[in-house]
């Protein structure tokens, strides 16, 4: 088994230039690190460019099953030394194997209500974590996908992907403009649904729900703007009893998923 020592390898040089988004962008690859995030990837089939992995770090036997796994698969699995590895991992102490995995390339064009009847719009998300939670709570209650606007953070940035816990394989990313959203969701007859501090309907008291859906949360600091809000069908407001005046983008997106799926389905 060949390892690779040196770090200027330029295998290695090409992933470790996945840490940035510009690489990212630019090669439409991203970085999936930990045996589990990896093990995630390799089941759900996804499109692994290579598997690099540092032999002394492998303790369990699921992640030396998983390189065999994926070695019998014709995946390209890389041995590497310790001190190179670690030029590649983002964690202190990492696991010992991360994969460079190919993203998603849909478009909006590529989404319809046939394969995409419940989905999640977010206006210029600042927060990876949240981004990853939201893919995350997504997959849990069998919505389809995520559609970020006008920017943001990198949905592809490792803190979104360890957050997703495997969804983002799973599930379309897609970025669009605000406008382009807009001609889309009107053009498939998507019903939009917005939150807002300022909407006339509690959450609890939206009688049903039905798909196509789309459920829009707007800019974490100022929420949607009147423009924004004028695609809705209606405005929903998550109550605030304490003394706060908002929730954590990806809570209040757990809460509506939630709501909602209770009103799809009788729906």
């Amino acid at each position: 088994m060949e390892i690779i020592s040196s770090r200027s390898n330029p295998k290695i040089k090409s992933a470790r230039a996945l840490q940035q988004r510009k690489h990212r962008d630019s090669k439409g690859s991203f970085l999936v690190e930990g045996i589990h995030q990896v093990g995630a990837a390799v089941e759900a089939k996804a499109t692994i460019e290579g598997i690099y992995y540092a032999p002394e770090l492998l303790k369990s036997q699921y992640a030396l099953d998983l390189i065999e796994e994926a070695s019998g698969r014709g995946l390209p699995c890389y041995a590497t030394t310790v001190e190179v590895f670690a030029s590649l991992a983002g964690k202190e102490n990492p696991q010992g194997v991360l994969a460079v995995v190919r993203q998603r390339q849909e478009t909006l064009s590529d989404l319809n209500p046939g394969g995409f009847s419940w989905g999640v719009a977010c206006i210029a998300p600042q927060d990876a974590g949240n981004v990853g939670t939201i893919v995350r709570t997504i997959d849990a209650v069998g919505a389809s996908g995520l559609i970020t606007l006008d920017g943001g953070v990198d949905a592809y940035h490792p803190t979104a992907v360890r957050a997703s816990m495997g969804a983002i394989f799973r599930h379309p990313l897609v970025k669009a403009s605000f406008q382009e959203f807009s001609q889309w969701a009107r053009g498939c007859s998507y019903q939009v649904y917005g939150t807002s501090a300022r909407g006339s309907v509690d959450y609890l008291q939206v009688s049903d729900y039905a798909r196509p859906i789309i459920l829009l949360l707007g800019d974490e600091r100022q929420g949607l703007t009147p423009a924004q809000a004028e695609i809705c069908q209606a405005l929903v407001r998550l109550p605030m009893h304490g003394e706060v005046t908002s929730l954590n983008l990806a809570v209040a997106a757990g809460v509506m998923l939630y709501a909602m799926l209770e009103k799809l389905d009788r729906s």
